[in-house]
């Protein structure tokens, strides 16, 4: 109910289509307004604070982003909405397809106010306001980036509004990337060092990884390289080498499982977080979330009443060992077999028998460790076996591997049903800058260096090293996969990659064609195996067209845009509506 509100007093404020004089000249109502919280450092201080806990909209709660992401690519499906030829302007059913639209204007919203307002006040330091304009610049940056690289062309809204808009008009992505760009470079000469940056803050190391992803994405790849070299060489960042922090007396665990504990991630001794939100169980009500819900929504079901025994009866049970280590999972998402067992298969590896760490036995749960746990069961103690279950759709939701490792959150209450407890979240990691600066060495064709990269990454993983003549865009992505799962924005990245091989016109795809052909659909058709057979689960089939390269735009928005027109997406309702792109910003 408090989102709903949120999301309603966001568009009466722009995208409202009437409004009543009292609205136009609001009276104060409570000392807490604009006026009143704006007049002094501390007031600005007090937003940056709320933009910071913005970024746990990513990864907190059910359905959140980060899960939509990978539930829309190549490494998994969407429960619910198996079939995206439902993803409709008006409707996405279950998941943020639409509403991150809206909740990333509403962040931007934020942003907006301080760099509006920063000029209300003298500033004794102008280097103390300089710091303040550059977090919220990261943060505006931040969630543009993430627009333009689920939506593509958006509007761009750079300064806050005071009265309702209804002209809104659509900005070529290309175009706002470009400003992007202008306002991290600003960003990160007044961000501070990592060493001085509390937990949860946004500082030039965090600043120069966002800007080695827009370089990227404007396909600059010495200016990539450049800030990527900022993060790994400036600071005091490194990769983790030993086993550290929570459970690192307990033998049977290993660095990656350590890596991956919520409690590690913000602790100082952890040199690879590059920015982690934060979000505690012991925090007061008002400055926590419901939780990551990692457990519920990357965990296969595997107790629910449809995992049959041999006699055809429910063989598991919601409860004792697997309720704790487990929790009540409901998946939001259905990884793929691709993830599971073939990315682990390389020069004589198999996901069985790999020495990679982020595959290994203590890391994963796979299904003969589950065995049935309901004692009226004839099979009790017995692994589960899907042969015996009623439908194939049963299998696909009931039973599949995951990685325990990074999901595993439990609640520090007993009484509270385990479905991954409060916990901070990585944002950006070192791992990420290492691949993203293998990217760019890729696209300059100098494979020796972009392997280096990656084998900075794998050899910490003891992973079998790739060889020069073996990267690829796709084994690149392949390493995120293996490195980021549930971590990673993977739609936007997929998304970033096919413009860049469009613009340049590789492999036959062009920006013209863009909601024809891309390779993200390509790559999520090669290797999401779930969208080849069309699957049939739960009354949904399992089905991508090429259009869902690009969420759409919510109608909601363009309706209430009464005097301008803000552009739909090719393929969905209401393209044909469509006028020239802004290129321009005044």
């Amino acid at each position: 109910m408090k989102r709903i509100i949120i999301f309603l007093s966001f568009f009466a404020a722009f995208f409202h289509t009437s409004c009543s004089d009292e609205w136009l000249d609001p009276k104060p109502h409570s000392f807490y307004t604009p006026e009143n919280v704006y007049t002094d450092k501390g007031g600005f201080e007090s937003l940056i604070l709320t933009m910071r806990k913005d970024l746990r909209a990513d990864n907190t709660g059910e359905r959140h982003f980060i899960c939509s992401e990978m539930a829309a690519s190549d490494l998994g499906v969407p429960l619910v909405q198996l079939d995206f030829r439902k993803l409709t302007p008006s409707s996405s059913t279950y998941y943020p397809f639409l509403t991150m639209f809206t909740r990333a204007y509403e962040f931007i919203k934020n942003s907006n106010v301080l760099i509006s307002r920063i000029d209300n006040i003298e500033w004794k330091d102008e280097n103390e306001k300089n710091a303040l304009v550059a977090e919220a610049l990261w943060h505006r940056a931040y969630w543009y980036y993430r627009l333009v690289n689920n939506y593509g062309d958006v509007p761009l809204i750079l300064e806050e509004l005071f009265g309702p808009k209804l002209d809104f008009a659509t900005y070529s992505r290309w175009t706002i990337l470009e400003k992007l760009e202008q306002d991290l470079e600003f960003a990160v000469k007044y961000l501070p060092t990592p060493e001085s940056t509390p937990a949860g803050g946004v500082s030039a190391g965090a600043g120069y990884h966002l800007l080695t992803k827009v370089y990227l994405a404007n396909m600059k790849y010495d200016k990539a390289i450049e800030a990527a070299d900022h993060v790994i060489n400036d600071y005091s960042y490194a990769l983790m080498e030993h086993r550290f922090g929570k459970d690192l007396d307990m033998p049977e665990y290993n660095l990656m499982w350590d890596l991956h504990r919520p409690e590690n991630f913000n602790l100082s001794e952890n040199t690879e977080t590059i920015l982690a939100c934060i979000d505690r169980f012991e925090a007061p009500a008002e400055a926590k979330t419901a939780g990551l819900r990692t457990m519920r929504n990357y965990n296969c079901g595997w107790w629910y009443p449809a995992v049959l025994d041999s006699e055809g009866k429910q063989g598991m049970v919601y409860g004792g060992e697997y309720k704790a280590l487990y929790g009540e999972a409901n998946p939001n998402l259905v990884n793929t077999p691709y993830y599971r067992f073939d990315i682990w298969s390389y020069k004589g590896d198999t996901w069985e028998n790999t020495s990679d760490m982020r595959r290994a036995d203590e890391n994963w749960v796979d299904m003969h460790e589950l065995k049935y746990n309901n004692p009226k069961s004839v099979d009790y103690g017995k692994p589960v076996n899907p042969e015996y279950f009623a439908a194939l759709a049963d299998t696909f939701y009931y039973t599949f591997a995951f990685p325990h490792y990074i999901t595993y959150v439990p609640a520090p209450d007993p009484a509270i049903n385990p479905m991954g407890s409060n916990g901070d979240w990585y944002i950006f990691r070192l791992a990420e800058t290492f691949l993203l600066r293998a990217e760019a060495y890729y696209w300059q064709g100098n494979m020796g260096a972009a392997a280096d990269d990656i084998n900075k990454v794998r050899l910490r993983a003891k992973a079998k090293p790739v060889t020069a003549g073996e990267v690829t865009i796709d084994f690149i992505f392949d390493e995120r996969a293996r490195e980021l799962f549930a971590e990673e924005p993977r739609h936007s990245e997929l998304v970033r990659v096919s413009y860049m091989m469009a613009k340049a016109g590789m492999n036959g795809y062009t920006l013209q064609d863009f909601s024809k052909k891309s390779w993200f659909y390509d790559r999520v058709m090669k290797y999401n195996t779930y969208y080849q057979t069309e699957l049939n689960v739960l009354a949904n089939y399992v089905v991508m067209d090429p259009h869902h390269v690009l969420w759409p735009i919510p109608q909601s928005v363009i309706t209430a845009n009464t005097q301008g027109v803000i552009n739909q997406n090719i393929g969905y309702d209401g393209a044909d509506n469509n006028v020239p792109l802004l290129t321009q910003i005044e």
